[in-house]
């Protein structure tokens, strides 16, 4: 016997109900509820989007419309094979003691999905950097089961949500997208300080999307200034470590700052007096070293030195060494 909704619509399109065999009318009512909620949804997309004001929930909002609208149209295909509601709520508590069971880490994605749609720490076009992972990139979509994430290597990224919710999320578009980074330089003790910290600064203010200056930047009750400076971090065991701070307007650009730093930075160096440290070795030879004695034979053509080492130093063998 078919459903009361099926026989309306069935008779308001001139059809026989007793003329459409069952499967062919199960099949039509889920084809129609599927495509027709799917206009709806696309048609009411950007107003319920500017109504609520967050694409996340909208997204998430319409999703739960769609998925009621077919869970109708289920109850509608068994009123057609006649299955009574009874037996529907029956059936339906063993199925969910079943699905509780096996889609358990689908519920904590779900719930975990609610946290980010209630507390909101970033939203679909957000710029967002996984601390445990140091990538970054732009979250594209947000649903109650994983948050979708564009990488800046232009790959995607899909979290779980349940997992999301115990890891370090950095927010780089919230409230001021202008960032703050630093790089690290080690220079010479023998170098002029000051003037490796001057060149510094001016490599970086003179970058393009580095903030030169301006009022400050203000966090919390602390404002910091946007031009660039130079600090003294440490003495280091090959030198003197200094770090450069500076700000770039948008949070997807530090990558480009560093490249283009690095090269003004190098093209400054020939002309200052800054070289840039690096480890050294010093072979020392005093008289703890030891003394060697040199012979050369002479009439051969692959003559080589002969450096025999005195007094047993060099291996407890005494054998000779040849040097090159």
């Amino acid at each position: 016997m078919y459903a009361p909704a099926f026989d309306l619509a069935a008779t308001a399109l001139g059809v026989v109900p007793e003329s459409i065999p069952d499967w062919l009318a199960a099949i039509l009512v889920l084809l129609a509820t599927w495509y027709g909620s799917r206009l709806v949804t696309e048609a009411s997309r950007p107003r319920v989007i500017e109504r609520m004001q967050r694409r996340s929930v909208a997204e998430v909002l319409l999703r739960a419309v769609r998925a009621t609208a077919m869970l109708l149209a289920v109850f509608v295909v068994f009123g057609i094979y006649g299955v009574e509601l009874s037996d529907l709520v029956l059936s339906a508590t063993i199925i969910s003691a079943v699905i509780g069971v096996t889609l358990a880490p689908v519920a904590s994605d779900v719930v975990g999905g609610f946290f980010i749609l209630t507390n909101r720490p970033y939203e679909v076009g957000d710029m967002i950097e996984l601390a445990d992972r140091e990538e970054s990139g732009h979250v594209i979509d947000v649903t109650l089961r994983y948050t979708k994430i564009r990488t800046l290597e232009n790959t995607f990224l899909v979290v779980p949500n349940s997992t999301i919710r115990e890891r370090d999320v950095i927010n780089l578009s919230a409230d001021d997208e202008r960032t703050r980074v630093s790089l690290e330089f080690l220079v010479t003790y023998e170098g002029d300080l000051e003037e490796a910290r001057e060149l510094l600064a001016d490599a970086a203010a003179e970058t393009d999307g580095v903030i030169e200056g301006g009022p400050g930047i203000s966090m919390g009750d602390t404002k910091y200034p946007v031009q660039p400076q130079a600090f003294i971090e440490s003495f280091a065991d090959h030198g003197i470590r200094l770090q450069l701070d500076f700000w770039v307007e948008r949070p997807y650009l530090p990558r480009i700052m560093r490249s283009n730093i690095y090269e003004a930075v190098w093209d400054r160096l020939e002309d200052a007096d800054v070289e840039i440290a690096y480890p050294h070795t010093h072979l020392v030879f005093d008289e703890t070293s030891g003394t060697a004695r040199v012979a050369v034979e002479r009439g051969r053509d692959d003559a080589r030195p002969e450096t025999v080492l005195q007094d047993g130093e060099g291996g407890s063998d005494g054998g000779t060494n040849v040097a090159d």
